[in-house]
């Protein structure tokens, strides 16, 4: 009889610290949910956007009497766009600071880094800032990512711009790396479904700041179309290059050079490049009342202009909280992860394409669709094309 009691104990014991394990950051009357963002390297002022973005959101629930009557606590912890401090950064807030989940956390190398010790833990990865196929593949059901990746966006947004252009050359520049070869290998496999191919290629190491020879070598094939995979430093000086050199062919890069600095910095030179997006830049004075009614919020509260980095913290923000709420008084990973996978995401006032998950699928949505800088702005130039 005391072997049999004391199994049950144990048993019982067992089932609670799993209960506990399970619901971490969850009480009664609080959900905590935790970030790691860049925000003292060199993405620094796109982790600021990110953190600025979700704590609006936040405040804004808040405001509201939060999740089923929780009140959402945001904690975020800096990586230093360093891999290294990204495990640290997700030590302490899984083990320390019981998170229940990690939002919109930065960076594809970081994210790779941070996720082993969440699932260890059962923690979500809910919509991790990048567009790298990893965030969602292999499949893990503790992973979920809304970010169209770089290979889908050039895949279907390359063919669709050089038949509107016209273009004969196509030709391309990309960075030397995972993310230049992952634009340049979707924009190839786009050209492949066209029935085309790249008349020239050029490359470059990250970090360079001479892009002279490349330009001049697309310049001398006479290319009329250049696919970048280039972020921002990398995007001005090359464009501008090209521009000194006489050299004027259409540019297209990918959501990675969609960022408003691309004209604040590099200026008119820039007019006329193309990026692949999703989410529109909500500038101050957007004529869409309700995005410059938020800019303005924004920049009331945080004295500062919004960016789309802004959206995307707040829009990830947005879609936790909704799960959330779907799953329930009994929030548990399982009740958010079943919540989740039959979740449909509506298309929002910045323009997110509609996003569904389901128990197989862990990608909200493929397809993008393309800005163009015009006088100095960025102005949505497609719409959609139809999810694949």
């Amino acid at each position: 009889m005391k072997i049999k009691l004391s199994l049950i104990a144990a048993a019982m014991a067992f089932t609670a610290g799993a209960a506990m394990a399970q619901t971490q950051g969850v009480t009664k009357n609080e959900l905590v949910i935790g970030s790691i963002q860049d925000l003292s390297g060199p993405l620094a002022g796109f982790g600021k956007q990110v953190r600025l973005g979700m704590m609006l959101r936040v405040d804004e629930a808040n405001e509201q009497d939060g999740v089923g009557g929780r009140k959402v606590k945001l904690l975020v912890e800096d990586s230093g766009y360093d891999p290294r401090r990204a495990v640290l950064a997700a030590q302490k807030l899984v083990n320390q600071d019981k998170i229940f989940a990690m939002v919109a956390h930065i960076g594809t190398a970081q994210n790779m880094a941070a996720m082993p010790v969440q699932f260890q833990k059962n923690v979500v990865n809910f919509f991790p800032v990048t567009a790298a196929r990893e965030m969602y593949e292999p499949f893990h059901k503790l992973k979920y990512s809304f970010a169209a990746t770089y290979f889908d966006q050039m895949r279907q947004s390359v063919p669709i711009l050089i038949k509107e252009k016209g273009a004969k050359q196509i030709c391309a520049m990309y960075q030397d790396d995972e993310f230049g070869l992952e634009v340049f290998r979707g924009a190839e496999a786009g050209l492949k479904d066209a029935g085309l191919q790249f008349a020239e290629v050029t490359t470059y190491k990250r970090g360079a700041t001479d892009f002279s020879s490349q330009m001049q070598k697309l310049a001398s094939s006479n290319c009329d179309f250049v696919v970048m995979g280039t972020i921002i430093r990398e995007t001005i000086g090359g464009v501008a290059t090209a521009r000194r050199l006489g050299f004027n062919p259409t540019f297209i890069g990918s959501s990675a050079s969609y960022t408003d600095l691309i004209h604040k910095l590099g200026g008119a030179p820039m007019n006329g490049f193309y990026a692949t997006m999703t989410v529109q830049h909500p500038y101050l004075d957007e004529a869409a009342q309700n995005i410059r009614f938020w800019a303005n919020k924004y920049k009331t509260k945080f004295n500062e202009d919004p960016t789309v980095f802004s959206v995307y913290g707040y829009n990830a923000v947005d879609a936790y909280l909704r799960a959330a709420e779907k799953a329930g008084a009994n929030l548990t990973t399982e009740t958010f992860i079943k919540a989740m996978d039959t979740m449909k995401l509506p298309s929002d006032m910045f323009g997110s394409p509609e996003m569904t998950f389901s128990a197989t699928k862990r990608l909200g949505s493929n397809i993008s669709r393309m800005s163009q800088i015009q006088d100095g702005r960025w102005k949505v130039v497609s719409d959609y094309p139809k999810a694949k």
